[in-house]
């Protein structure tokens, strides 16, 4: 398919900014979702892409997911003539915020109560154990059907 050079530049672009793009199987759209240019033609640079091994592709309930291999990082880098500097936005580390006063980390990375907390809260749980079925209490089940015995 033939796609204007205009076209396919805003398709690169946008597809190096962000490092993925997401594309409805919707051939006769007027236009993509997020881009001013026609979903066909979203669909089938993506489909050359992935030919060339530049971008992996994956089909989901009627949409296609295209995430940008390390080769195709460099492919784009040289048609779009940008510097190394310049990565997309899948490539940029996510700054944490600072941690709260009085939380820890534990070893996966959530934040979690101080211990004290978590002791008294399992002390007090303990407390209402006295609840619940009398131990006398022995459940019938009455029924025919598999496992039931027949008398």
């Amino acid at each position: 398919m033939i796609i204007s050079k205009q076209n396919r530049r805003v398709i690169y672009e946008n597809l190096f900014k962000e490092g993925v793009m997401v594309a409805k199987k919707d051939f006769n759209a007027p236009k993509h979702e997020e881009l001013d240019v026609p979903n066909l033609e979203v669909i089938k640079a993506m489909q050359s892409l992935t030919s060339k091994g530049f971008v992996k592709t994956q089909f989901s309930w009627q949409w296609y997911y295209y995430v940008l291999t390390p080769e195709g990082l460099e492919y784009l880098r040289e048609w779009l003539h940008l510097p190394a500097e310049i990565v997309p936005a899948t490539h940029k580390k996510a700054v944490r915020p600072p941690r709260p006063a009085g939380m820890r980390a534990g070893g996966d990375g959530a934040y979690r109560a101080p211990r004290g907390d978590r002791d008294d809260y399992r002390r007090r749980d303990d407390a209402k154990k006295d609840g619940g079925a009398p131990g006398e209490f022995r459940p019938q089940f009455a029924g025919v059907g598999r496992g039931a015995p027949r008398e």
